[in-house]
């Protein structure tokens, strides 16, 4: 996970970092959604999505496969 000086970075920052890095748009990612998982995505559905901070943890792992990354965790002991 993403860590700031002050905190853990949201999701939303996250994704859009990632989308970034990809050169995707929130527009596009919408359509990668819907097409990967069959629910209907929309740039607004998505964007409010990430504003609420309420991506499921499902939904996460999707967008970063799609986006070819993975989500890992970390012994931190």
């Amino acid at each position: 996970m993403c860590q700031k000086n002050i905190g853990i970075m949201s999701s939303k920052d996250t994704i859009k970092i990632l989308l970034y890095k990809r050169g995707l748009t929130i527009t596009k990612l919408a359509e990668l959604l819907t097409k990967s998982t069959g629910k209907k995505y929309t740039r607004q559905s998505l964007s409010n999505k990430l504003s609420r901070n309420s991506v499921r943890y499902d939904e996460m792992e999707t967008i970063a496969k799609l986006l070819d990354y993975e989500i890992e965790f970390k012994d931190l002991k």
